[in-house]
């Protein structure tokens, strides 16, 4: 089923903004980590992974969700597909690991950190987890924003299926009115 153009659209913009809002949020987690873990200061570092939770608590789940299904929604939805194309493949993969790894891992990451130097601990491993994790994202996120401007690698073998039989298709449809003309034509 193909979107209608309005629908197609309006899906789009929001895939295209949630997607830069996923991309700042990691760049973003990733300089409260690097402050975080960078510092001397205990109330530096308990107000960076603080901010981080705030940020984990309220927008992780539903930019990386929103960014996956408006995805979703488009590559079903439009003549990419999801499967016909090596491009879109990848990045519904991507991005479908990026949301399970920033709900499931990231978000108790920060919770661990936040609530060790609430305590007065130091965050331990989760310092640098902290960075690690915002760091591979931000690289993922500009990755899978470079393949969906350039869209390398063609089709895949499906995709190629699909291409083949609409062409024999046309081809065969062609052939018929050709000969409809010519017989037409016929005294």
């Amino acid at each position: 089923m193909q979107l209608n153009r309005p629908a197609r659209r309006a899906t789009l913009v929001m895939h295209v903004c949630v997607s830069v809002g996923w991309l700042g949020l990691t760049a973003g987690l990733l300089v409260l980590g690097v402050a975080a873990a960078g510092t001397a200061s205990a109330a530096t570092a308990e107000a960076a992974y603080r901010s981080m939770k705030i940020f984990g608590d309220w927008l992780i789940v539903p930019v990386s969700l929103l960014s996956l299904l408006s995805g979703l929604v488009l590559s079903l939805g439009t003549h990419w597909g999801l499967a016909r194309h090596r491009w879109v493949y990848a990045k519904f993969w991507i991005t479908l690991g990026a949301t399970a790894a920033s709900i499931l891992a990231l978000r108790s990451h920060i919770d661990d950190a936040a609530a060790a130097v609430a305590a007065g601990e130091p965050a331990g491993t989760a310092a640098t987890d902290l960075v690690m994790a915002p760091s591979i994202a931000t690289a993922l996120y500009l990755f899978v924003t470079a393949i969906s401007v350039l869209k390398p690698w063609g089709l895949t073998r499906r995709g190629r299926r699909a291409r083949d039989t609409t062409r024999s298709a046309a081809v065969g449809e062609s052939g018929r009115r050709r000969k409809a003309a010519s017989e037409s034509l016929a005294p």
